[in-house]
């Protein structure tokens, strides 16, 4: 979700095999994941703290949850591949029986999660900057940005959770990351995934699609839907947020979600943050055109450069 000029979350544009970009490129405040990798030598921290209720009766139902997320992320070996470690620290409210009531608490490491990402598809896009000769075909919609992005991701579900989180042993986890940009503004994001492969009772497979559109310079919203099937059990979730930009290096986000349950309410909120040390040695390099902007990969991109020409601008 990343916004142009400074687009930012989602938003993430590349050149030639590079994909480092001028403006943090992060994965929250949306639970989906973009085919577009961090650049090498960038190192980025995202986290942020949830809440969850839910009113569902029965046996063992979770009441509700509060708790913080990390991810951290490390490009490295190749523009194309991305590191990453995932961390949820939580503490539940489980009613353990409806009649009479009764709960417990349980609390302590819920999620270690380690895996990488490597994109082995960048789209290119036609630039309607250098159609001069018709008006129609400049404001033609260009058929192949309807062609993803395509990425891979494989994981590991650690064990090194708090015994009510544990497992019988550790889980692989895979998805295949796509990502779409209509253009400038909007992109489409899907996430389809196996987790816990190899275990048979805890094996699931799901889907995540966000759609995101920037409204200015600087702010984004965003709606998404999940889907995820398990092996007694499917549910589904809606959700939304918006995101703000302060900086190239550090974005700003929330959420909430929801499940679509008709016989009861669980409800998911999220504020969080992204940030990133920029080590990146590799110099973009433009062509000359009659726009700075270069429509390749996904959106545009702004210079750190052209962007401080636009501030004193305002300035004066």
């Amino acid at each position: 979700m990343r916004i142009t000029p400074f687009y930012f979350i989602f938003f993430i544009v590349q050149f030639q095999f590079a994909q480092y970009t001028d403006v943090i490129n992060s994965k929250r405040p949306g639970f989906s994941e973009s085919p577009y990798s961090i650049g090498t030598k960038v190192y980025q921290v995202e986290g942020g703290v949830f809440y969850q209720k839910s009113n569902e009766a029965g046996w063992e139902a979770l009441q509700q949850s509060i708790g913080t997320d990390w991810f951290l992320r490390a490009g490295l070996l190749s523009e194309r591949m991305e590191f990453s470690a995932n961390f949820k620290l939580q503490n539940d409210e489980i009613r353990e029986q409806p009649f009479p009531e009764s709960f417990r608490k349980i609390g302590g490491i819920s999620q270690f999660t380690i895996g990488a990402k490597y994109m082995i598809y960048k789209p290119t896009y036609k630039n309607p900057a250098d159609e001069i000769r018709s008006w129609k075909e400049k404001m033609k919609f260009d058929k192949s940005r309807l062609i993803p992005a395509v990425g891979i991701y494989a994981g590991w579900n650690t064990n090194v959770l708090n015994e009510n989180y544990k497992l019988p042993s550790m889980g692989v986890k895979a998805a295949l990351l796509l990502q779409n940009d209509f253009d400038d503004y909007t992109t489409w994001v899907n996430n389809i995934y196996a987790d816990h492969i190899n275990l048979t009772d805890y094996r699931n497979y799901g889907y995540i699609s966000t759609l995101s559109y920037a409204m200015t310079d600087r702010f984004l919203m965003f709606a998404e839907h999940q889907g995820a099937f398990y092996k007694d059990f499917k549910e589904f979730k809606l959700g939304g947020g918006m995101a703000y930009l302060f900086n190239p290096d550090m974005q700003v986000g929330v959420n909430l979600h929801w499940d679509m349950h008709t016989d009861y309410l669980n409800l998911y909120g999220g504020v969080g943050f992204s940030w990133r040390y920029d080590n990146h040695k590799e110099k973009v390099k433009f062509k000359k055109e009659k726009t700075e902007d270069k429509n390749e990969g996904s959106g545009k991109i702004q210079t750190k450069k052209s962007y401080k020409k636009k501030l004193k601008k305002k300035k004066k």
